[in-house]
């Protein structure tokens, strides 16, 4: 689990891409501090798990899925990413619940200077759109936001220069892919409030039954 408070921006060092599958190769500092083979890692909001890694970087599988799912198809080498380590179990709950398991992808429409701060705005399918609420959570590329604005084919989000310095949305401009998770609390509450599926009962009427019934 994850907070979306992105601890440092990494540079990719190396993609490969094969018929099956991709590995990233991603040069860091402070993610690997404490890092062990089969950590996760957070990388544009895509939880990884470490396979190998050295004194300042490590390298992850990613499997078609993941490709197709997100934007770390995109990358390539020199790209800028934010990276999280997975929450330690004493540490601060800054962000919100971030699982690491992105929804789907957005495209950012527009940028534009709100007094110190900069409003993104991000279009995104019905599918994404309808667990987004004003004032709620989102996940953009792993970053914790509120969402300051929600229409029909798109939300936005206000950026403190703080985040934007933090994070790779200082790179980001307008035409660009970004990966996105709801805040997984809406999908659970969605979930439960389906109908538990019943289990099917013989009704004991036979054949038999009816002839002796008159029917």
């Amino acid at each position: 689990m994850f907070t979306g408070i992105v601890e440092e921006v990494g540079t990719v060092r190396t993609v490969q891409r094969t018929g099956t599958s991709s590995f990233i190769e991603i040069q860091a500092k402070k993610v690997l501090e404490d890092v062990h083979l089969g950590d996760s890692i957070a990388v544009n909001g895509v939880c990884l798990t470490v396979t190998s890694f050295t004194s300042d970087s490590f390298r992850a599988d990613v499997m078609n899925e993941t490709l197709s799912r997100s934007s770390l198809g995109t990358l390539k080498n020199g790209s800028p990413v934010d990276l999280e380590r997975a929450m330690a179990a004493g540490g601060r709950f800054g962000g919100h619940i971030v699982s690491g398991h992105i929804d789907g992808t957005g495209t950012i429409t527009d940028i534009k200077k709100d007094g110190i701060a900069h409003w993104y705005t991000v279009s995104a399918p019905a599918e994404i759109l309808r667990y987004i609420v004003e004032k709620g959570s989102i996940a953009i590329d792993g970053i914790s936001l509120t969402v300051a604005k929600v229409t029909e084919t798109s939300f936005s989000v206000s950026i403190i220069p703080h985040t934007a310095a933090e994070t790779v949305l200082s790179y980001k401009k307008p035409g660009d892919i970004v990966n996105l998770e709801n805040d997984i609390i809406g999908k659970y509450i969605e979930k439960l409030m389906q109908p538990a599926p019943t289990e099917k009962t013989e009704s004991g009427i036979t054949m038999e039954f009816l002839a002796k019934n008159g029917f």
